[in-house]
């Protein structure tokens, strides 16, 4: 009689209800955490000005005239604002780094172009086609954009077919572009710039106003449910697993209610008196109540005139959503991730790695001219400091939103969720008194030490 060798099945390991959940509804295990670092953030700040300097918080009942906290209309509005030329160049900066080169530069060409845009208008347009015509602005827009894209494609060039490593030649361009920007004015501010350039960047009038943002926010919770009627379909299409309904209505949901909520938000933060004066003598009629010396600036007449999104937080959305679509959806995305995971087998596969370079560096100009336009436009003059070290932050945003300097592993909205994280460090150390620049680099420096060690602890965890 032989014995029966006893098999035993391996134990598998049970699934939690939260990894359950997150597989269902699909959602990243890294946004969740970006998102919640941000949110520890803002209730820290808010908590600390509250009960250490004595603030009146609107978590704790205190009205909107009073609020002096962190969270308040106000504060998240400039914050969204702020964010927002930071969040443009990041989208860029993350197919940089997917592709494992790196941009120095782009803080340089950012304050190069502004100059070069000032100059257009001051010395050139407006004395050509006079003052206030409403070419200007258009024509400066195209040319800044433009001049940003050739000088990303001129540093393409020489990376791709010189074979100068990425690092060398975006630092020249760091030290050649930011003194040509000196030099094309010896150092001088040049302003002001055109009124209707201005409102670009942002402020009371360079905004959507609360009609129109409720407007925007019905029209992008419609493009939320057919983008993900639309995935839905084409799952089906070809044969991939659903998410369960309860999954999609629930992640359909949740979107749509951030959108709202963050409507309200900026429809809270009420025009200043001075503008909403400014408003009614524009239009020849008499100034409210509510707007005049003592008047209850959130009395239902000037209540409805809330800022609503800024112009430089809807250019950041539709970039955002741009460069989602090409990094997911086109051929030149998957160009990109494949160089990044692997360059020697992507040039053998047939793909053409120099022009992919060259087209990656010439998007990352051209972002770095729209967010000149913003920040020209937002402080109304071109001055030879604008883009000092936002390179660094640029690329601390990206890396702190989860792209790998390894290469390969990047979000377009993990890019804007760095960038918002970045932005609401410095806010709050304004707020809070550590105004110094060199708090702020400190932290920044702490910051995106710790992101790059936790991609390292992430990456050899999911091996």
């Amino acid at each position: 009689m032989t014995d029966t060798p006893q098999t035993h099945s391996p134990q598998i390991p049970q699934e939690s209800g939260f990894a359950r959940f997150l597989r269902a509804t699909e959602i990243d295990p890294r946004l969740l955490g970006m998102v919640g670092a941000l949110l520890l953030i803002w209730v820290a700040f808010e908590a600390y000005s509250t009960f250490v300097l004595g603030r009146p918080s609107l978590l704790l009942g205190a009205s909107q005239a009073e609020a002096n906290g962190f969270l308040t209309p106000r504060n998240l509005w400039n914050l969204s604002v702020q964010t927002a030329y930071i969040g443009i160049m990041a989208t860029g900066m993350v197919l940089v780094i997917i592709t494992r080169n790196i941009d120095l530069s782009v803080g340089s060409i950012m304050g190069m172009v502004g100059m070069y845009m000032g100059l257009l208008q001051v010395e050139y347009l407006t004395p050509a086609l006079g003052l206030g015509h409403p070419s200007i602005w258009i024509i400066t827009v195209i040319f800044g954009i433009t001049m940003g894209a050739l000088i990303g494609a001129f540093q393409g060039v020489l990376i791709a077919f010189l074979n100068i490593p990425s690092f060398i030649v975006t630092l020249g361009g760091l030290l050649v572009w930011r003194g040509a920007a000196f030099l094309v004015a010896g150092g001088k501010t040049i302003a002001p710039l055109d009124d209707t350039f201005s409102l670009i960047g942002g402020g009371s009038f360079g905004a959507l106003g609360k009609t129109g943002s409720w407007i925007f926010a019905v029209i992008a919770c419609v493009f939320v449910v057919w983008a993900f009627l639309n995935g839905r379909k084409a799952r089906q299409t070809h044969g991939f697993a659903l998410r369960p309904v309860w999954a999609e209505t629930f992640v359909i949901g949740l979107v749509c209610a951030v959108i709202l909520g963050a409507t309200a938000v900026v429809n809270s933060y009420i025009w200043p008196i001075g503008n909403i004066q400014k408003y009614y003598a524009s239009i020849g009629q008499e100034v409210p109540a509510c707007a005049q010396k003592g008047g209850d600036i959130y009395s239902d007449v000037c209540a409805s005139f809330g800022h609503g999104f800024a112009y430089p937080v809807l250019i950041m959305i539709f970039v955002a959503i741009a460069m989602t679509i090409l990094m997911t959806r086109t051929r030149f995305g998957r160009y990109v991730f494949a160089i990044g995971g692997n360059p020697e087998a992507a040039a053998l596969s047939g793909i053409n790695t120099r022009m992919m370079t060259v087209k990656i560096f010439t998007l990352m100009g051209g972002l770095a001219g729209i967010a000149a336009v913003i920040g020209a436009a937002r402080q109304n003059s071109a001055t030879n400091a604008m883009g000092n070290l936002d390179e660094l932050y640029v690329i601390a945003a990206a890396v702190v939103g989860g792209t790998s300097l390894a290469g390969g592993v990047g979000t377009i909205y993990g890019a804007i969720i760095g960038a918002l994280i970045l932005t609401s460090l410095q806010t709050g150390m304004v707020l809070i008194g550590f105004g110094d620049g060199s708090y702020q680099r400190i932290v920044i420096g702490i910051a995106l030490v710790l992101a790059v060690w936790l991609d390292i602890v992430y990456r050899k965890r999911i091996k």
